[in-house]
């Protein structure tokens, strides 16, 4: 192994440890599901910046580079980079590239591309995020074309909807993670979180206020 892939493999796996004892941490305060924690959001950033440094040098931290564990460290990263419009649309540009060059699953990428369309407020293509419905219930967010979306699913690697909606009621919930006492109100704070954020543009291409 060369150096520089020793370099970018401690790195990635520093920031992923970062990312997870900080939700660990949050978790157990009960703080993690109250809006974006601060702290969270703060961790998200950096890790971002330094995930963009990398990619800045080597471009996406694929298997060859990273190996697999620092290729997913690497997109766990991007995934939960919410706060930075225009490096999670660099990093799905990116991601598109890898998957062609076999350096990273299409998972990586369908998963991608639905959180930035969720962010957008736009309706996902692969059934991946899911939100507390009108009911109480997680439920996948609006989804384009819902008829062809376990086909689309098939394509990257993705286990039916159903099937995949199945083990998500099943999982055990996070403290703090309950549904919310008003899921329009939920909802009406994630689309001014957006507009804030710049996921959300008019079409001048500013962000709306």
């Amino acid at each position: 192994m060369t150096e520089p892939a020793d370099s970018v493999r401690a790195a990635l796996a520093a920031m992923l440890e970062r990312d997870r004892s900080t939700r660990a941490r949050l978790v157990d305060s009960g703080a993690l599901f109250v809006g974006y924690a601060p702290e969270m959001e703060a961790v998200h950033a950096e890790n971002a910046r330094e995930l963009e440094a990398i990619l800045d040098v080597h471009g996406w931290p694929g298997i060859t580079l990273a190996g697999r564990d620092g290729s997913i460290a690497a997109w766990t990263v991007a995934l939960h980079a919410i706060g930075m419009p225009a490096f999670q649309r660099r990093c799905l540009a990116l991601l598109a590239r890898a998957v062609e060059e076999g350096e990273v699953p299409p998972a990586f990428t369908a998963m991608m591309e639905d959180r930035i369309r969720f962010n957008e407020r736009r309706p996902q293509r692969y059934g991946t995020i899911f939100d507390w419905d009108e009911r109480g219930r997680l439920a996948p967010w609006t989804i384009e074309d819902p008829e062809g979306v376990d086909g689309r699913r098939a394509a990257v690697g993705l286990r039916p909807l159903e099937e995949e909606l199945r083990k998500v009621r099943r999982a055990p919930r996070e403290k703090g993670d309950a549904p919310p006492r008003d899921p329009v109100a939920r909802q009406r704070a994630i689309d001014e979180w957006a507009r804030r954020t710049g996921w959300i543009r008019d079409e001048a291409g500013d962000a709306r206020a």
